[in-house]
């Protein structure tokens, strides 16, 4: 599956390198550099590049390449997806993901490879597996093994069994308080034409989890509409046969926080938008425009709508604003030209608007 994994920071160098089976020499990265020479961002660098023994595979994160190497062919989303979950591992254990973190934890970061990967297929990619297997970095445990001259890590294996029935889950987890949260976020892409109506809009959401319960709990999770859903992806503790014959989602989860499902709402569904935006913007060929805009609560159903920014694009002859928020403060960046105003907190009783001359 995967032979070899090369991390490339912003200035084109392979600061690190991991190699499950044969060591695949630093010169397959050639081929990446010549098509990352063709591009003038990294977005737009191809994921997938074939060279006569190798296939390149990477993604762009934290500003950094990860590249894996395969020397067969293989499901390119399944080695995107495990890169993904490398940079996510790194991110919860570090709290963020950048080159000099990596340096500074890389023998962390080679232990976690390999637990992650065996023999180049997949093995354990569970956070809360993983920690118990490796424990995070803390600055405290840093100055006690200094002081005492210990090592960093430990040569025993954890107590706990670690082999159960369910990959993803720990066993023998205990809890004083059993608690369960989930956080559904939704972001809505919408059009709306000057007089306030909803051309196309459309929902991207997921459901985040941070399970706190005892023992090997068994959870089910119903929705009041499940046909909206167009597209969904889950984590692998859902039951899918239920999900696809009941729209049940069925799942012993993992202990701690994890990603349970992402959904898509598409455009041809009643999609309810939280605010209306209605806008005057008149430009002139000499002396500027006029700009007004005015944003308030919709379907918000009794709920305050809160940390409100809006984003506004301007064409390339605008040089300047002056405009007068009676809400939040207002910036434009002159080289992107674009205006942002941070509403904040919508009060009903004064509608926010911004008015002034660009």
């Amino acid at each position: 599956m995967i032979h070899s994994l090369f991390i490339i920071n912003s200035s084109g160098d392979v600061f690190m390198e991991k190699h499950w089976k044969s060591v695949i020499s630093r010169s397959v990265c050639d081929y990446f550099f010549d098509q990352q020479r063709k591009v003038a961002n990294p977005e737009d660098m191809p994921p997938i590049i074939a060279t006569p023994h190798h296939y390149l595979i990477s993604i762009h994160r934290c500003c950094m390449f990860f590249v894996a190497v395969c020397m067969t062919e293989v499901p390119p989303l399944f080695v995107i997806e495990f890169l993904h979950r490398v940079v996510d591992t790194f991110e919860d254990y570090f709290s963020d993901c950048t080159e000099s973190i990596i340096k500074e934890h890389y023998v962390v970061v080679y232990e976690l490879l390999d637990e992650m990967l065996d023999n180049g297929f997949p093995l354990a990619t569970e956070s809360n597996i993983l920690k118990e297997l490796i424990k995070p970095p803390n600055i405290l445990r840093t100055i006690a093994n200094t002081v005492t001259g210990k090592s960093k890590h430990p040569f025993v294996l954890p107590a706990i069994g670690q082999l159960s029935n369910v990959p993803w889950r720990r066993t023998g987890v205990k809890y004083t308080n059993n608690e369960a949260y989930f956080d559904v976020v939704e972001e809505v892409d919408a059009i709306i034409d000057k007089s306030g109506s909803t051309v196309f809009a459309e929902i991207q959401g997921y459901i985040d989890c941070c399970i706190k319960l005892s023992g090997m709990p068994d959870l089910t999770l119903s929705f009041m509409n499940p046909r909206l859903f167009d597209d969904v992806s889950f984590h692998p503790c859902v039951r899918f046969k239920r999900w696809e014959s009941e729209r049940i989602l069925s799942f012993i989860p993992p202990d701690g926080n994890f990603r349970l499902m992402s959904y898509h709402i598409g455009s041809q569904n009643i999609v309810a938008i939280p605010i209306y935006v209605r806008h005057s913007i008149s430009f002139r060929e000499a002396g500027g425009g006029r700009l007004d805009i005015t944003v308030g609560p919709k379907q918000t159903i009794g709920r305050t709508v809160e940390s409100v920014i809006i984003e506004i694009p301007m064409p390339k002859a605008v040089l300047n604003c002056s405009l007068i928020p009676n809400q939040g403060k207002y910036s434009f960046d002159p080289v992107s030209k674009v205006l942002i105003w941070d509403v904040g907190r919508i009060d009903i009783a004064k509608l926010p608007n911004l008015r002034g001359t660009v």
